[in-house]
């Protein structure tokens, strides 16, 4: 039977090689902070405590995981590893089983600390590394066992051309780690105690010691600086982009496809390169997506498609409706079955019914418009005054000619017909044609300012120019 499990999650680090006045912890990966995906990786493991042991910049650091159900501990001072972990020990019964995480190191998966959590004894994540520079060796005795982790500043040579390196990810029970803790000492090249310290400290105690290897290397890459930070960004949408691909959703460059939170989709889907989904997305059938497009917790249905740069957030958008190019869709949006958006329109909290059509250079806010109504170019609902929104409501089959404004609050009826041009600033009947619009006039022998020299004097030129400081009239 397994023991209880607490997890401790060492979050302290100011991170100076970030260049950055950000917490470490809280630097962005796919969309969300380093310690978010950790977090979210010892929750999936149900223990039932996990205690954060945050040290620079706690209180923002708390704040942005306030969601979370963990305990914060803090570390007055950042004396190393070990004493971080001792630091959150005395609120963990001595039944429990510890595992020890680390705020840095984002892609270690469940499946991998498993194996870690239900063991005995001191556990740890051991890789076989081609270059193990700036990592704590494995060392073991003749026989293969385990009997220190050995940081490389404290190394000999011999020691150096280990290529077995810890992980910094280990499991032990908490009663041997409390001890183990409580007798580290800080005699090394840092002056720092040691966590790993603990691994020759159960060795001498006679409790087993086993150093399990990950499958994947990367999994255990912690990140130090922007460099190491973009290397992670870049093996996380790999991994994203093979688990979406084997899941059956076709991507046509995968590395070139941008994942920052979570996707459902349907069959016979397929996003072109260069698009990125953010937040909570979901797919339905033969849904595809063009180049350059950016979903933002959004529902895409059945048969929709997505024309390229088409930026679309907080949305619905129904089966069947064709989007884009070119076209941002803002929070509140819902197109209906068969809707149409096209190039550089902008929607927001507005409700296009079935068929209903915005092809071109049109702006629809605060708006519900009727099945198959069709908006013009250059359509514009005014919707805001200054200081409230209001809205406007079209008609079934309303057709809103181009160039037209429509100053809300304003009703269009069903099948009422808006001329050209038209600024509308009262209800327009249905089954009607409604045109606001001044009547044109030509005034000829005009003469733009700005032309006057340039083709010659105006018939009437020879006046006598005026003398200096006398106003022309």
């Amino acid at each position: 039977m397994r023991a209880p499990v607490a997890v401790v999650i060492l979050a302290a680090g100011k991170g100076t090689r970030m260049r950055s006045a950000q917490p470490k912890v809280l630097q962005p990966l796919a969309g969300r902070s380093l310690l978010s995906h950790v977090l979210d990786t010892a929750l999936a493991l149900g223990p039932e405590q996990v205690h954060v042991v945050y040290g620079h910049g706690g209180q923002e650091v708390a704040a942005a995981h306030a969601d979370y159900p963990v305990h914060w501990v803090e570390q007055p001072e950042q004396l190393g590893t070990g004493h971080a972990v001792a630091c959150a020990l005395p609120q963990i019964p001595d039944d429990h089983r510890v595992l020890v995480l680390y705020g840095d190191v984002p892609l270690v998966t469940p499946a991998t600390l498993e194996p870690l959590v239900d063991g005995h004894g001191l556990e740890l994540l051991a890789a076989r590394v081609p270059d193990p520079t700036g990592y704590g060796r494995v060392i073991r005795d003749a026989a293969g066992g385990v009997v220190a982790i050995v940081e490389e500043k404290d190394a000999d040579p011999g020691q150096r051309g280990v290529d077995e390196i810890n992980t910094g990810l280990m499991a032990a029970p908490a009663a041997d780690l409390r001890r183990w803790m409580a007798a580290l000492s800080a005699d090394n090249a840092q002056g720092e105690y040691y966590l790993t310290d603990a691994v020759a400290a159960a060795v001498a105690d006679g409790v087993p010691v086993l150093a399990r290897f990950t499958a994947d290397p990367g999994e255990a890459s912690g990140i130090n600086d922007l460099v190491q930070l973009a290397e992670v960004e870049q093996a996380y949408q790999r991994r994203e982009a093979r688990r979406l691909l084997r899941g059956g959703l076709r991507l046509v460059a995968p590395e070139r496809f941008t994942l920052r939170g979570q996707v459902r989709f349907g069959t016979d889907c397929a996003i072109d390169p260069d698009c990125t989904l953010e937040g909570e997305v979901a797919l339905g059938d033969n849904v595809h997506i063009a180049q350059g497009t950016v979903l933002r917790d959004c529902v895409v249905e059945d048969g929709a498609r997505l024309g390229p740069y088409t930026v679309i957030e907080q949305a619905r958008i129904g089966p069947g409706c064709r989007i884009g190019p070119f076209a941002h869709l803002r929070p509140g949006t819902v197109l209906e079955e068969g809707a149409r958006v096209g190039n550089f329109v902008e929607t927001k909290a507005a409700r296009l019914g079935p068929g209903a059509k915005a092809n071109h250079l049109t702006y629809v806010g605060d708006a519900e418009v009727g099945a198959r109504a069709n908006l013009g170019a250059g359509t514009i609902t005014c919707n805001y005054d200054g200081a409230r929104k209001h809205r406007t409501r079209i008609g079934d089959d309303a057709f809103i000619g181009s160039g037209s404004q429509l100053v809300a609050p304003v009703q269009v009826g069903d099948r009422a017909t808006i001329g050209a041009g038209t600024t509308l600033t009262s209800d327009a009947p249905a089954d009607a044609l409604t045109v606001a619009r001044s009547r044109a006039r030509t005034i000829p022998g005009w003469q733009h300012p700005g032309l006057t020299g340039r083709r010659g004097p105006p018939d009437d030129s020879d006046a006598t120019p005026a003398s200096d400081g006398a106003k022309e009239e």
